[in-house]
C-alpha cells in the first residue's frame, strides 16, 4: 500500500494528533544524531553535487537536478545525474535517464565509483542528503515555499526528516514557488535566524508546451506525487480550466482499472485528461492515447549567482 502525506503536516500550526506522535519520532532523531557525529567520505577524483530536502516530498528535487545537469554540460563539464536505486521511484529514475546521463545503483558510494571509473567530472545525486557515508562537496536543500516546513515536527508527527536546525550545515536553499514573483520575507528571516551564511535562491516551474492546449477546453487532472497541490496550482496560474482532480499516494503506481476509472469519469464528463510527466511515464502504454502530460522545465531567478557559488565551493571546477 503507497503511503498518502497526512492533511495535518502541512497545518501551519500541530494538532491534538501531532502531539500524540511526538513519542514515535524518537527514529529519526537519533538518526539525525547519527548523522551529525559519524564522519563521512569526500572523494578526490569526483566533485559531487546532492539536491536534497529536509521535507518530505513534493519540494522540486528532480527538476532543480535536471537544471543543474544542464547547466554544468553547458560549461563543458562530464557531468552525471544519480539517485539511489528503489523500486518504487521508477518514475524518476526514467525522468532522469530521459534528461540526463544517469547512473543508479543500490548504493551511493558504488554510484560514486563507477562514476570515477566512466571518468565523469561531476555527479548530481537526486536525494541522499541524509547519506551517512558521503560527504558531498555542495549541498541544496529544496523547499515548496507555499508548504515550507508544514508543522516544523519531525515524521512521523510532521513532514520533517530533520529539523529546520539541520540547515546550519548546508550551503544552499532553494525554494519553489508557483508564481515567478513570490514574496517569501518570512522564510528568508527564518532561514537567516539559523544560519547567516546559507545562500536562498528562488526557482519557479515553466510550462513548456502551453501553446498546445486549448485553454477554453475543460480538463480532469490526476497525480501520485509528493505535492499534489503544486501541480494543480500551475495549472490553474496558466488559466487551465481545472474541474476535476483525483489524488494518489506519491510514487503510485497505476493499474488498468485505475486508468479505466479515469478515461470512464473523462468521458462521462466531457473532460481532457492532464497529468505530470511522472505519472505519465508509469501509465501502461497500451492506455496512454486520451493522456497528456505538461512538459515543465525550472527556472532558477538567480541562476547564475547559484552557477558561481557552487563552482566556488567545489574548488572553482571549470
Amino acid at each position: 500500500m503507497k503511503f498518502k502525506k497526512p492533511y495535518f503536516w502541512d497545518y501551519k500550526k500541530p494538532n491534538l494528533i501531532a502531539y500524540l506522535l511526538t513519542p514515535l519520532n524518537f527514529i529519526f532523531k537519533i538518526n539525525n544524531i547519527i548523522l551529525n557525529v559519524i564522519p563521512k567520505k569526500k572523494y578526490q577524483n569526483i566533485k559531487t553535487i546532492c539536491v536534497g530536502n529536509i521535507y518530505i516530498g513534493g519540494t522540486g528535487k528532480t527538476p532543480t537536478v535536471i537544471k543543474l545537469y544542464e547547466i554544468f554540460k553547458n560549461n563543458k563539464l562530464k557531468v552525471s545525474t544519480a539517485k539511489k536505486y528503489y523500486l518504487d521511484q521508477e518514475d524518476e529514475n526514467t525522468i532522469l535517464k530521459n534528461r540526463s546521463e544517469f547512473i543508479t545503483l543500490n548504493n551511493r558510494q558504488k554510484i560514486v565509483q563507477k562514476a570515477i571509473k566512466e571518468n565523469y567530472e561531476l555527479l548530481i545525486f537526486d536525494d541522499g542528503l541524509q547519506d551517512r557515508q558521503i560527504d558531498y562537496d555542495f549541498k541544496l536543500v529544496c523547499f515548496d515555499s507555499k508548504n515550507w516546513i508544514g508543522n516544523g515536527f519531525l515524521i512521523p508527527s510532521g513532514p520533517m526528516r530533520e529539523t529546520i536546525y539541520s540547515l546550519k550545515k548546508y550551503d544552499a536553499v532553494i525554494l519553489k514557488n508557483v508564481y515567478k514573483k513570490s514574496n517569501q520575507n518570512e522564510i528568508y528571516e527564518s532561514i537567516k535566524k539559523i544560519n547567516p551564511k546559507i545562500k536562498i535562491f528562488n526557482s519557479y516551474l515553466k510550462i513548456k508546451d502551453k501553446n498546445e492546449y486549448d485553454l477554453n477546453d475543460k480538463f480532469l487532472i490526476f497525480s501520485g506525487i509528493g505535492n499534489n497541490n503544486s501541480f494543480k496550482d500551475l495549472l490553474i496560474e496558466n488559466r487551465f480550466n481545472v474541474i476535476e482532480e483525483i489524488v494518489f499516494p506519491d510514487h503510485f503506481n497505476y493499474k488498468t482499472h485505475d486508468i479505466s476509472n479515469l478515461l470512464k469519469v473523462a468521458k462521462n464528463k466531457n473532460l481532457k485528461i492532464l497529468t505530470t510527466e511522472k505519472d505519465y511515464v508509469k501509465i501502461p502504454k497500451n492506455l496512454r492515447e486520451n493522456i497528456n502530460f505538461i512538459k515543465i522545465d525550472l527556472e532558477i531567478l538567480e541562476q547564475k549567482q547559484l552557477t558561481e557559488l557552487i563552482k566556488t565551493k567545489i574548488n572553482e571546477i571549470n
